[in-house]
């Protein structure tokens, strides 16, 4: 089968798709994977096809209001949706579509008369346990939640309506509004399958058939890769460090993070390793390291906390290596994964990246490196996520 999966974003919402896709080759079948051009490395290293989308992840900047990130949604599915058409020709078979690319690609399969189906990374579906990932953390109760969760899909359609509108005049489809569209989907029961783990959060009771949570997909990782012999010698030189890392998140705070987290560390006593992610982190000293890019499963196993931002996929690599975690969210969905963590134990409170000080990380380090709980906590919901297979599940998916 010849399967195109779309998805676009940061790093963090295209990464994981490569382990999944890397799974359905060896499985025989013919996999492309379409994201933007600064990802194409990613996409080939795991041995898949590219195709290129017309746009770019857009860099946080740090804490932005609401309507800030509606208008910079809409600009870029906009973008995104002018050369969406011609990712797909008439030789595929399947797409499988992110949350992201999924309200744009509906109308490609209406179009090309082909299979698709959801492979998302948020439990964004309206539910009464929870309020919508990307609308906090505060219970609104199961009526509340539910109505803010459909809410949410309302200015979700909001923002690909202008894309959607261009797209379907290419394909030479009636006009069709997002809502409309998204409706036709729900009362079909089209398939929906969430790639994290339900060790963080479990199914729903009250989500509709054809919404199922599979487990994890991990990036792909070549297995001849290793840790560069600077880290290497880091770690061997003393106690395990803590490892500080904001990925794609609060580019622009490199000077201010980078003296939080130094201070932080030596506050608390701890060794550290800082990755210079988009914020541009940097430290020097016999106990700070500063790294690049480097992969989570290699590194995060051998580290005795994880300071991070809270994304989907390095919230769940923290887990999958045991290690506790202090939780920092800048915005979007991180604080949804954030007090997920807390609330099975496996990391401290969350600390608003707003309002993260040198103190206040010491401190929470202090707690989460030298009481046992966090570190079990962690470990009970690793082994957890040993026992799924979420590629397995989309294969049984594909019929």
């Amino acid at each position: 089968m010849r399967i195109l999966i779309a998805a676009a974003g940061s790093r963090g919402d295209v990464a994981p798709y490569t382990g999944l896709g890397a799974g359905l080759r060896e499985a025989g079948h013919e996999v492309t994977v379409a994201t933007t051009d600064s990802f194409a490395p990613l996409v080939r290293e795991a041995g898949l096809g590219f195709r290129s989308l017309p746009t770019r992840p857009q860099a946080q900047q740090g804490v932005e209001s609401r309507r800030e990130l509606l208008c910079t949604a809409a600009a870029f599915v906009t973008e995104l949706a002018q050369g969406f058409a011609d990712a797909v020709d008439d030789g595929t078979d399947l797409l499988l579509l992110s949350a992201t690319t999924a309200p744009l690609g509906w109308h490609l399969a209406e179009a090309r008369g082909i299979r698709a189906i959801g492979v998302h990374l948020q439990p964004n579906a309206p539910t009464g346990d929870f309020p919508p990932p990307v609308m906090g953390t505060r219970s609104l109760g199961r009526f509340g939640n539910r109505t803010a969760g459909r809410f949410a899909l309302r200015m979700a359609d909001r923002v690909y309506a202008e894309a959607v509108a261009s797209l379907r005049h290419r394909l030479g489809l009636p006009p069709s509004a997002p809502s409309a569209m998204r409706r036709r989907q729900e009362r079909a029961n089209w398939p929906v399958l969430h790639g994290f783990s339900t060790a963080l959060v479990r199914r729903p009771s009250d989500w509709r058939e054809g919404l199922d949570v599979v487990g994890t997909w991990w990036p792909y990782l070549s297995p001849d890769r290793r840790l560069p012999a600077d880290v290497e010698d880091f770690l061997a030189a003393g106690a395990r460090p803590v490892f500080i890392g904001f990925g794609s998140m609060a580019a622009g705070h490199g000077e201010r993070l980078s003296r939080i987290a130094v201070e932080a560390l030596r506050g608390a006593g701890l060794r550290g390793i800082v990755q210079t992610g988009s914020a541009g982190l940097a430290a020097d000293g016999d106990d700070v390291l500063t790294v690049g890019d480097l992969p989570h499963a290699l590194l995060f196993p051998r580290v005795a906390a994880v300071v991070h931002h809270a994304g989907a996929g390095t919230t769940a690599a923290a887990l999958r290596a045991g290690a506790p975690s202090v939780p920092v969210p800048v915005t979007a969905d991180q604080p949804f994964w954030a007090g997920r963590l807390a609330a099975i134990g496996a990391a401290t409170d969350p600390i608003p990246f707003a309002s993260l000080t040198a103190e206040r990380l010491a401190d929470a380090l202090g707690r989460t490196v030298r009481q046992q709980a966090y570190a079990r906590a962690a470990s009970v919901a690793a082994r957890h996520m040993a026992t799924e297979d979420g590629v397995c599940a989309v294969l049984k998916a594909l019929g």
